[in-house]
């Protein structure tokens, strides 16, 4: 019988009976190790949900919100939310109060989960969302400031769980917070399902161990950390293993204590990686540089990977030894950095999806090793290239429900026949390898795999008193360790009176001051990096779109 047959909530109780004593998640912080095993995590969920829908009085069908960086308690309060039939909505701790506010209005959740870390700005957000009745802290208490911790609810663990029907929404992930709409994917239980039924067989092929460990890199609000890097890795009863710290000594302190097998990463972390592997060698001796540089030459003739292993051994003991590889998704793998990889015997697989496929589409598991594409499609997914457009459209059972909220914005992603348009150009090969080659839509797509979409800052930066166009881009840098990726441009047409009353140079001057300042109400990656102010109009369509492309020629000039 098929995962999809089965409910949740079956799933919940046999995972936690069969892995009992097993970590489920753990977290290193400044006393040591703190771990939860499946049972301890299956109890706190049990006693969370209790106190939600008797003491809370949560509704099916309501909102809880997670305001919380990645630790074990996370994935309990998914689980509470999930037994006592609410929808999760995972937020993004780097936003700022403004944004935050932006989605809570949207989705109007009744309650807030949140870690010590970001009580203020929940308590903050409490008074500007009349939906928000109840925050519970998801922390052991220690001055909550009077408000009730998950640690402190009675032992109160049996109750009739809630059932909902597989086509109701399990999460809403948002994608973005500051235009008048935010973009809330909902995520049903029938698009749950269909990612952990494919991904169980992907990584069949990739990870055929008993008892994996996986280290989280990546915040739960991701969606490709929450079905892949959580759920996918629970429903195998791994142990998954979080860490406070993205220093490469940190997180290679870690892999070596805790011996771990895989991660799931976006390229911008390997690239890190490579270059701290490279600057240690580059602060070695010359005997052992030339020894490195011979073997990385003579791997390049050795197809089997367990002998590239042993010629780098030195490489895989500050891995810990038992580390495999990889999943890297989220933005283009760069191949230097995966042929790096592979060559000293550590496998990237590469991987494609977006958050309207919950997220994952394809994952590169193939033997042939293709680096430069992101493998074939998952078992449940159909995919074809339109003719015209070149863009790569996307049918399965992980297709989302749609946008919360907005259902002519679906409209425009998902056509009538169920195929969902990902913006994204792409070619597939005579053996169905999909390669991923451009982008249609105007989305940015920065280094660390963050998203950013120009809408959403020209509606901050718009309301300047002193701008009268604004085009916001991202540029490819051609230079440095970034080379490749893109970066925030804003292009500025400041009103024509200005032009009278400053200088250039006081124009200048005054347009990028308060750029900067509105910029202050965007999270940091999406603040624009580089300011053009110029007097020409922005070139327009005969349905007054900015021609986006004349203007990034611009701004390269």
């Amino acid at each position: 019988m098929g995962l999809r047959q089965r409910n949740i909530l079956s799933l919940l109780e046999d995972r936690t009976n069969n892995y009992n004593d097993r970590v489920a998640l753990g977290i290193k912080n400044a006393l040591g190790w703190r771990e939860f095993t499946y049972k301890g995590v299956g109890l706190m969920s049990r006693k969370l949900a209790w106190h939600l829908i008797n003491v809370v009085g949560v509704k099916k069908g309501d909102k809880v919100a997670i305001l919380s960086e990645s630790k074990p308690e996370y994935g309990a309060c998914v689980f509470a939310s999930i037994l006592a039939g609410t929808t999760t909505v995972p937020l993004d701790v780097k936003l700022t109060k403004y944004e935050l506010k932006s989605i809570l209005s949207d989705c109007e959740p009744t309650v807030m989960l949140v870690s010590q870390h970001y009580l203020d700005t929940a308590i903050a957000l409490q008074k500007e969302i009349p939906s928000l009745q109840t925050i519970l802290v998801m922390d052991e208490p220690s001055g909550n400031l009077g408000y009730t911790s998950i640690y402190e609810l009675p032992n109160n663990f049996d109750e009739k769980w809630r059932k909902r029907s597989s086509k109701s929404t399990v999460f809403i992930i948002y994608t973005s917070g500051t235009t008048g709409a935010p973009k809330g994917v909902e995520i049903s239980f029938i698009n749950m399902f269909s990612q952990l039924e494919d991904m169980k067989i992907a990584l069949d092929e990739i990870l055929p161990l008993e008892h994996g460990r996986i280290l989280s890199i990546l915040p739960m609000n991701h969606l490709f950390e929450m079905t892949v890097g959580f759920s996918t890795f629970m429903n195998f009863g791994y142990s998954v293993y979080y860490t406070q710290s993205l220093k490469p000594k940190d997180i290679l302190a870690i892999m070596r204590e805790k011996q771990i097998n895989f991660m799931i990463v976006v390229p911008a972390f390997l690239k890190l990686l490579k270059t701290a592997i490279e600057s240690e060698l580059h602060n070695s001796s010359p005997a052992e540089q030339a020894a490195f540089n011979s073997l990385y030459h003579a791997a390049k003739f050795i197809p089997c990977s367990a002998i590239r292993k042993l010629m780098f051994k030195k490489i895989h003991d500050k891995f810990g030894g038992h580390f495999i590889g990889c999943i890297s998704g989220g933005a283009p793998l760069d191949l230097h950095v995966g042929k790096f990889f592979d060559r000293i015997g550590l496998k990237i697989y590469q991987g494609y999806g977006l958050s309207e496929a919950s997220p994952v589409v394809s994952v590169n598991t193939d033997k042939r090793r293709e680096l430069a594409s992101v493998g074939k499609p998952l078992k449940s997914f159909t995919v074809k290239v339109d003719e015209t457009t070149g863009e790569l459209l996307i049918k399965g059972p992980a297709v989302m429900k749609g946008y919360h909220n907005q259902e002519e914005l679906t409209r425009t992603v998902i056509d009538e026949d169920g195929w969902l348009h990902s913006g994204d150009i792409a070619k597939i090969d005579k053996d169905g390898h999909i390669f991923i080659t451009g982008r249609i839509k105007n989305m940015i797509v920065l280094s660390g795999g963050k998203k950013v979409f120009p809408e959403e800052v020209e509606s901050v930066l718009e309301k300047s008193e002193y701008v009268s166009e604004v085009c916001v881009l991202g540029v490819s840098r051609t230079f440095g360790s970034k080379d490749g990726t893109e970066e925030i441009a804003a292009v500025i047409v400041p009103k024509d009176y200005l032009y009278d009353k400053y200088s250039d140079e006081e124009l200048d001057k005054l347009i990028r001051a308060d750029i900067k300042h509105l910029s202050t109400r965007l999270t940091a990656y999406k603040r624009p990096v580089n300011i053009v102010i110029t007097k020409h109009p922005l070139p327009r369509t005969a349905t007054r779109k900015v021609k986006r492309k004349e203007v990034k020629e611009l701004v390269t000039a």
